[in-house]
């Protein structure tokens, strides 16, 4: 799973350079489309991130996930952010599988349902 974002002002830390809350923010959330792949719903247990080097605003940056490894309960997700064969960032995260009734408390529930219906697993 990948996708190319470029931090802007939006996301700014230092002058000129991103903010290590919005690159953890980028990592949570490309982590989390690898949910489709995994076809499971899953909340964040842990989010782990390093940062490698200074990431410059306006600069695309490629954001990868992939799944380490998962169990009955778990997922281990990892993610990295490169630019020009050069990661400036990589992160790990720890999912946990969740039933689609987990999210029912929290959004009405009419919308639930249409939003999972091609994630779920149906094995």
């Amino acid at each position: 799973m990948y996708a190319d974002h470029t931090f802007d002002e939006k996301h700014v830390g230092a002058p000129g350079l991103a903010h290590g809350g919005a690159i953890s923010a980028a990592c949570d959330d490309i982590m989390g489309f690898t949910l489709w792949i995994a076809r499971t719903p899953a909340v964040t247990r842990t989010l782990t991130v390093e940062y490698r080097r200074p990431v410059p605003l306006h600069t695309p940056m490629r954001l990868t996930a992939w799944i380490d490894h998962e169990s009955d309960r778990l997922l281990h997700i990892a993610a990295a952010g490169s630019l020009d064969a050069q990661t400036y960032f990589t992160s790990s995260g720890v999912f946990v599988k969740v039933d689609v009734a987990h999210f029912r408390q929290y959004a009405d529930v009419s919308t639930i349902d249409d939003f999972f219906t091609n994630f779920t697993r149906t094995d």
